[in-house]
């Protein structure tokens, strides 16, 4: 029968013509030189290229690793010797080696010698230590030297190959071959050493198409093989197998048995003409060169032939030789897991045939050799040949006493006692048979199990199996494919009665005759039971057990491993690598016991078993009582802490898992303690395990959800100590402590965070902090801290600071201690309020903290907002009604008087802005001409006209009540007002007076820049003032311009019968961006008895404007009188408008200026007493100013003004 070998292609790789192949012994490399002179690294696992030299034009003949330098070494046609890094891709050296081209290399296996042989009929000796010197020159041959091979059992001698017809055998050392062999009858191409012990073998192909195998003990000629067509190109002894292969131009690889030298296998590609064959020791991968590229193919079986019986003997074959180690004889050796074991070897002597496999029996008495299509029985101890035959397989059954042999693939026959008991033919044929309780036969249609008895069918299931294993109680069975593996349960009592009965046998069998237990995706190697555990090896190289339904890894293993058994008093598992190396893992017999108990229900006994179980395998036990579901029990048998701990908290079991926390201190432990005691309503245990894991998120969760808000603050200072700072600004946030907040956020250097903070919470320290965000980022930036923005520096690029600052002034003192949950239905929602609405109202306690430097800026800049409010008290309001006699008040809309003015009544939290409109240069004209019909007519009734005038304005006051967010418009004659020319410091001097109970109202100021100084000659009356701003306000829309005018003190009357305080308030209004052209207006008042100067009122701060009240000074002083001034001519110096604040002396009058926007002047009516309308005096007076308007607004300046000798009261008497 021919030797059984498999061949599988694991590589074909297409190129140019390979004339020389090599392996790399521990990487999965294939070298191969190629005849366009290139050499090619193929990586023949992952069929890619992975390394390219390209050497030179002509041919590279040989190429060799020499993997302990990490070197390839070449040889090609230009006479130079190549050595390359293969992981650098250096070249290491090179250098002319011989006068023609170089035909092959040798690499001595321990010496750092390379052997050369070359078509200039020398082989030379290189010592790569000594600078690649030429250390010996062998001369003999008569011809070109084709190969060069070193002795595998002798390192010193090597034999050389040449056309001359010969084989020379040659000595290291000396220059004299010392024997030729001579039998070609045309030059030799090639030649190989026999690498088994047991034969000293030559091989030589040459061009007479023979090879001839010589034994060069007796230098005698021992075979000669025909059968190739062409020249014999290569030949090689295989190294693991007994098999000669040779290549030839015929384009054919010749398989040849090495003992029978019987042609095996003849292999045909289809690439044209073979050059070379290479194998690889320890490793079944031949690879070949061809005309047309390169193949790498995998004979026979990579398993050692390795067999182990119950007692611990262990059996092999080396070759042909047998041998044998027992692993008692190791003693008290100490073994470790993984390593290999120091056994003992004895030799049994040699097979008649080359062993494939060894399989004891299972009673350990016999052993089965089987090889060459042939079986040999032997008896355990002495070697004896028990029994033989022909067979492509041999199984044994479950008793030793049966076995059975499959010779084709039709029949299969069963032996009893060494004597044929049955031959059947399988319906479907046999491929395969495989051993155990049942015998297995293999086919295309799937896999049958038969009685050992009878042979009769007991089922049939459609699998293609690679290997069977049965336990050995024979219930369990495990079937592995080349996907998964397969565990049944073979139930006995239903096949007897099955078989016995007849009834319910189809034509697949008793279809309950197994029951699938489970599948495991793994790829098995090699397997055997262990009670209920099935113990494998798997494709990824990892040993595993299998057992209820769960997977436990042993161990890792760094190279392929083999099963072959448990020894159950040695608590080990034994396996074998291809070297037939034995190495042992331990794996306790107890552990096994105890999962079979279990897995059979039997807890009595694995009762009894557990107490034998080692504290170390504890846990492992513990996960497999886990994964079947008893976790109570694992919990008590388990000593891992971690794992205790994850079954308690499984279980629910706090009182345990919260000691195991105590005794673990681990952080990770006690958020999982208190996750599951807040799902247990623990809540005070959840606290702890939260505080003890600081884990401060958790603990802010469950102090709010509880609404404990003492744990809220403590929480807080913890968080802030612990350096949580995310946790601690929320909890400091959450309490409203916003001071905290803002402290918080400056200390972890989060100052942009805390200046937006700081602005939306709290503008009193918008200062502050940005002076630490300019310092902070002008270290990084200079630019971008320079572009920050300070109020104190730019406050007009802070519209409504002031009302922020009041805002906040009204929490601080308005906010109530911490709410309970329970008043939430309570308390109007944020997005309701309108903070600014409701501390417009407010009366603080104190001054509002304001730092001075904002207060400073607010008087210096161009537009400054500022906060003014004043109430009257009644004592106030008594006083004025004994001075002035109320007149009779016509009903009209709320008055705007040259300036603008609102008069909310008390309770209106919200101030009400009245924007003036600019004025018309046709209104001005009228004014103008108006101006000297109705100056008489003032002068006349100035009295009077205060008088009604503060008339208008008190009844005025209750209507504005009801209509404060409205914009109010002044009529024409609002376009001209007069100002005071000193400071209100100086003309209201007496401050000390003020109420207690007069509070500061928003007023905004805003200046712009003054076209020309007007001299107002003219007054109007009080009737067409009154009359018109009552028209102008009832018929105008809301329109917000720039405004820039002085504040003048408005003086308000009240009837001698009243009581009620009139809270008087103003309001200077003041834009970020000024408008081109503003109007600022000048308003006076005049009375019999004084006159005072006009002068431009500088804008206030805010401290000054709650210190010093003009309208009460003027009350308790006499009356102002209004004097008339001469008028002169602005001059132009600065472009820069900006608001003077001058002394008494150098005090200048702001100039008018014409409006931009072109707004129609509503009609007005003149009131009784007036000669002329109010339109006709207001386009009278701007036509008047507009004549002597010839400015430059870029370059006007306030402070060029001088109006030292105006007195506006002097003009009017003068005329």
């Amino acid at each position: 029968m021919p030797l059984r070998l498999d061949i599988k292609r694991k590589l074909t790789a297409r190129s140019d013509r390979a004339k020389s192949v090599d392996l790399h012994p521990t990487e999965p490399w294939l070298l191969v030189s190629l005849y366009s002179g290139t050499v090619v690294v193929w990586n023949h696992e992952t069929q890619m290229m992975v390394k390219t030299f390209e050497l030179c034009d002509l041919p590279v003949r040989v190429a060799r690793f020499v993997a302990r330098k990490h070197w390839v070494i070449a040889g090609a046609d230009d006479m130079q010797l190549r050595v390359l890094n293969y992981n650098t891709l250096e070249r290491v050296y090179m250098f002319e080696a011989h006068a023609d081209y170089i035909r092959c290399i040798a690499v001595h296996p321990t010496q750092p010698y390379v052997l050369t042989s070359s078509d200039d009929m020398l082989i030379k000796l290189w010592d790569w230590d000594r600078k690649w010197t030429c250390s010996q020159v062998f001369e003999g041959h008569a011809h070109y030297v084709m190969q060069v091979v070193i002795n595998p059992k002798d390192n010193n001698q090597f034999a050389s190959a040449s056309l001359d017809r010969t084989i020379k055998v040659w000595q290291l050392g000396s220059k004299t071959p010392n024997f030729t062999l001579e039998g070609h009858e045309k030059g030799v191409n090639c030649v190989d050493y026999y690498s088994g012990g047991d034969k000293p073998y030559l091989i030589s192909g040459a061009d007479d198409h023979l090879i001839k195998i010589w034994d060069y003990q007796n230098k005698t000629c021992v075979q000669t093989l025909e059968g190739h067509a062409q020249n014999v190109t290569c030949v090689s002894f295989h190294p693991e197998l007994p098999i000669i292969l040779t290549g030839s131009e015929d384009g054919t690889v010749r398989v040849w048995h090495s003992n029978t030298y019987r042609l095996e296998n003849t292999l045909n590609y289809g690439m044209e003409r073979v050059w070379c064959i290479c194998g690889l020791p320890g490793s079944n991968n031949v690879a070949m060169g061809y005309d047309e590229g390169s193949i790498i193919i995998k004979l026979g079986r990579e398993e050692p032939a390795m067999s182990m019986d119950s007692s611990g003997k262990v059996m092999w074959a080396r070759h042909s030789e047998v041998q044998q180690a027992n692993l008692k004889a190791m003693g008290d050796t100490e073994i470790r897991d993984g390593e290999r074991l120091p056994l003992g070897v004895k030799d049994m002597g040699s097979c008649e045939i080359y062993p494939q496999t060894i399989q004891h029996s299972p009673n350990g008495r016999f052993v089965v050799v089987c090889g060459d299509g042939e079986y040999i029985i032997y008896t355990a101890m002495a070697l004896r040949n028990k029994s033989f035959g022909s067979a492509q397989e041999f199984i044994w059954a479950h008793d030793s006493s049966q076995y059975a042999v499959r010779e084709h693939n039709n029949a299969v026959k069963i032996f009893k006692n060494f004597k044929e008991k049955k031959t059947f033919r399988p319906d479907f044929g046999a491929e395969g048979i495989f051993g155990g309780f049942l015998l297995g036969v293999r086919s295309n249609s799937g896999l049958a199990f038969y009685d050992w008895e009878n042979a009769e069918l007991v089922r049939r299931i459609e699998i293609q199996p690679k290997h069977i294993f049965w336990s050995d109680s024979g219930e369990l069975v495990c079937i592995a494919t080349d996907e998964s593996l397969f565990v049944l349960r073979y139930v006995q009592e239903r096949v007897s009665a099955a078989l016995d009965s007849k009834e319910e046998m189809t034509e697949d069998g008793i279809e309950d005759a197994f029951e699938v237990l489970g599948e495991i995706q793994e790829v098995v190697k090699t397997g055997v039971w262990v009670g209920d555990c099935f113990i494998y090896t798997s494709s990824v190289n990892r040993l595993n057990y299998y057992v209820g339904g769960e997977i436990i890894t042993i161990a890792h293993l760094d190279r392929t491993m083999y099963l072959l058994g448990y020894i159950p008093k040695d608590d080990r598992l034994y396996l074998g690598d291809k070297e037939l190396n034995i190495i042992s893992y331990s794996l306790l017999l107890s552990v096994l016991e105890y999962q079979t108990a279990v897995m059979r229900m039997d807890f009595s006994t694995a009762d009894k078993v557990l107490p034998t179980i080692p504290v170390e395998q504890r846990p492992r036990v513990a996960h497999f009582l886990e994964k079947q579901g008893y976790r109570q029990q694992a919990l008590a048998v388990s000593t891992d802490p971690d794992h205790k701990f994850e079954l308690a908290l499984q279980l629910g079991e706090l009182e345990t898992a919260h000691q195991l926390a105590l005794e673990a201190k681990s952080e990770q432990k006690w958020k999982q303690l208190a996750e599951l005691a807040t799902t247990k309503c623990q809540f005070s245990l959840a606290q702890e395990c939260l505080h003890q894991a600081q884990d401060y998120g958790g603990l802010l969760l469950l102090a709010t959800t509880s609404g404990n808000a003492d744990m809220v603050g403590r929480l807080a200072e913890g968080a802030e100590s612990d350096g949580k700072t995310n946790v601690a600004f929320l909890t400091y946030f959450m309490q409203g402590r916003l001071d905290k907040c803002l402290e918080l956020l400056i200390k972890t250097d989060r100052l942009p965070e805390a200046a937006f903070l700081a602005r939306t919470y709290m503008p009193s320290h918008v200062s502050r902090v940005v002076k630490l965000w300019k310092e902070s980022l002008s270290k990084v930036n200079k630019k971008a801290a320079d572009a920050l923005a300070d109020p104190t520096e730019y406050s007009n690029l802070f519209p409504g600071l002031q009302q922020a600052l009041l805002a906040e002034q009204y929490l601080k003192e308005t906010h109530v201690r911490v709410r309970p949950a329970a008043e939430y239905p309570l308390v109007t929602p944020n997005e309701d309020r309108n903070v600014v609405e409701e501390a417009a109202g407010l009366m603080p306690e104190g001054e509002i903290a304001v730092p001075e430097q904002v207060l400073g800026s607010m008087s210096e800049t161009l537009i400054a907002p500022l906060v003014t409010e004043t109430t009257c008290s009644a004592a106030a309001a008594a006083a004025e009604d004994e001075e002035f006699a109320p007149l009779e008040q016509e009903p009209s809309d709320p008055v705007s008087a040259t300036e603008e003015k609102y008069f909310p009544n008390a309770p209106s939290p919200c101030p009400v802005t009245i924007t003036e409109e600019h004025v018309e240069p046709e209104q001005a004209q009228s004014a103008s001409n108006e101006e000297e019909m109705a100056e008489e007519d003032m002068i006349a009734t100035s009295e009077t006209s205060v008088s009604v005038e503060e008339s208008v304005l008190q009844q005025s006051t209750t209507e504005m009540s009801d209509k404060e967010p409205d914009m109010v418009q002044p009529g024409p004659v609002g376009a001209v007002s007069s100002s005071v020319d000193t400071d209100v410091q100086e003309t209201f001097p007496a401050t000390d007076a003020l109420p207690a109970d007069c509070v500061s109202e928003t007023e905004t100021v805003s200046v712009a820049a003054a076209e020309e100084d007007a001299l107002l000659s003219a007054t109007l009356t009080a009737d067409a003032l009154i009359a018109s701003e009552a028209r102008e306000m009832a018929n105008s829309e809301e329109v917000e311009t720039d405004i820039h005018s002085s504040v003048v003190t408005p003086i308000a009357d009240t009837a001698a019968e009243e009581t009620e305080e009139t809270p008087v308030t103003q309001e200077l209004v003041s834009e970020t961006a000024p408008s081109p052209v503003t109007v600022e207006e000048l308003i006076s008042f005049e009375t019999t008895d004084n006159s005072v100067l006009d002068a431009p009122v500088p804008v206030q701060t805010l401290e000054a404007l709650m210190i010093h009240d003009p309208l009460q000074d003027s009350l308790e002083d006499s009356m102002p009188v209004l004097k008339p001034v001469t008028e002169q001519e602005p001059q132009q110096e600065e472009q820069t408008v900006t608001l003077p604040v001058k002394s008494e002396d150098t005090t200048e009058p702001p100039a008018l200026c014409p409006a931009e926007p072109e707004v129609p002047a509503p009609e007005t009516v003149a009131p009784e007493g007036s000669e002329e309308s109010a339109e006709d005096l207001e386009e009278e007076l701007n036509d008047e100013v507009l004549d002597d308007l010839d400015l430059d607004l870029d370059t006007f300046d306030l402070d060029d003004i001088d109006t030292t000798d105006v007195n506006l009261d002097e003009d009017f008497m003068d005329e």
